[in-house]
């Protein structure tokens, strides 16, 4: 089974990464779904899609959860049970889950495309950036703050909630593999801890609250 990478974020927070080659029969084996989970899978169109939800219950078993543990509230935000916080994400072939026992946290993995380029300036102040000359630096740069933001619009989803207006990603090095933010939304001011990671092109963005 490939896992792909295990982060110790602390002692009560941890990141599980899995790369999705396995068919959906393999990836089936194990793994007992709840009727909610069944019939959401039935109604995934996309063989990928149906394989990248099962890698996520081998993740959480790797965090010593199944998925009877997992419910979503209204938002659709999943939480567990035992009232520790997680957050899921996927794209294309990556998977990734990040469980906190105290503290809320969300994740996001993304892939590193050009698109980013004509839809940044409705994520963020493109005038920001004007420094980067480098297109791929560019890319990567605008890659990370979008799966920050995603990341923390996993933690605090409140609707009318904008990435461009009330999310702030403090400016960062590439070598750092952190910043902060911070949301200001209706008057409530929270902040966060932002970790990063890059990989086969893609990027892996998690926040923590402070």
């Amino acid at each position: 089974m490939p896992l792909y990478n295990t982060l110790t974020v602390s002692a009560s927070t941890k990141a599980f990464l899995w790369q999705v080659t396995e068919s959906e029969s393999e990836l089936s084996k194990g793994i007992s779904l709840t009727p909610h989970c069944e019939k959401r899978m039935e109604g995934m169109k996309s063989e990928l899609h149906r394989r990248a939800f099962l890698s996520i219950r081998h993740l959480m078993a790797q965090a010593g959860h199944v998925d009877q543990d997992l419910y979503y509230d209204e938002a659709g935000k999943p939480h567990l049970k035992n009232g520790s916080k997680i957050s899921i994400t996927h794209s294309h072939h990556f998977t990734g889950i990040i469980v906190s026992s105290d503290k809320e946290v969300g994740i996001d993995i993304e892939m590193q495309r050009e698109k980013i380029l004509r839809i940044a300036h409705k994520f963020t102040p493109i005038e920001e950036y004007s420094t980067i000359a480098n297109t791929d630096a560019l890319i990567r740069k605008l890659t990370i703050v979008w799966g920050a933001k995603e990341a923390l619009y996993k933690i605090y989803p409140e609707p009318g909630l904008s990435f461009l207006h009330h999310i702030n990603v403090k400016d960062f090095s590439f070598e750092d593999d952190r910043t902060t933010a911070g949301i200001l939304y209706k008057g409530v001011e929270s902040f966060y801890m932002i970790e990063f990671l890059e990989f086969e092109g893609f990027t892996c963005v998690y926040a923590i609250k402070s």
